[in-house]
């Protein structure tokens, strides 16, 4: 696993999952999130309607708003990434419940909402794959945690993992 510094790593055993050493992928984090767009697209791909705006449960999102959702902190997280590369240090936080009641992923069709997160991927692949040298050492702070440039495709990677596995548990189970 890559080294994250001790405030990252809390920040994702607090915020996205209890043990990051289950969702965070060793290697090439240019060639994990490339290889995400085939293994999550393949998951989406071809879902029907029903199950696309099915929800395991009240008050949880729907198929639909789980890839907005990835949409959204996809780029939250690159936004991140190339402002602190570029010298900025304090970035403001996510509150992804009120973001979900500004967002109308609820009403997208699968196929749609797909398209858009491939597009956001492949874009953040090659900004991750060609930032300049030094910049994933730089250090920048949101919600109130520090975080290296070089963690947050990680994070992004494993947050996407992390979601992937609970659409097959919770929203695709019983259809498989």
């Amino acid at each position: 696993m890559i080294e994250l510094q001790s405030l990252t790593k809390a920040y994702l055993e607090n915020v996205v999952v209890d043990d990051v050493s289950l969702v965070i992928p060793d290697g090439d984090i240019v060639l994990t999130l490339r290889e995400q767009l085939g293994e999550t697209g393949a998951l989406l791909d071809g879902l029907t309607p029903e199950q696309e705006t099915f929800r395991y449960a009240p008050g949880k999102w729907s198929m639909r708003e789980v890839v907005g959702h990835l949409i959204d902190t996809e780029r939250m997280f690159a936004f991140r990434a190339l402002a602190m590369a570029r010298a900025d240090s304090v970035l403001p936080g996510m509150d992804q419940d009120e973001w979900m009641q500004g967002s109308n992923a609820g009403d997208r069709d699968m196929a749609d909402l797909l398209k858009e997160w491939i597009s956001v991927r492949r874009s953040n692949v090659h900004m991750f794959a060609t930032l300049p040298e030094g910049a994933g050492a730089r250090v920048g702070q949101a919600s109130g945690y520090d975080f290296t440039v070089q963690s947050l495709p990680w994070i992004i990677a494993g947050h996407e993992l992390w979601h992937r596995a609970g659409l097959k548990r919770d929203y695709l189970a019983e259809s498989e």
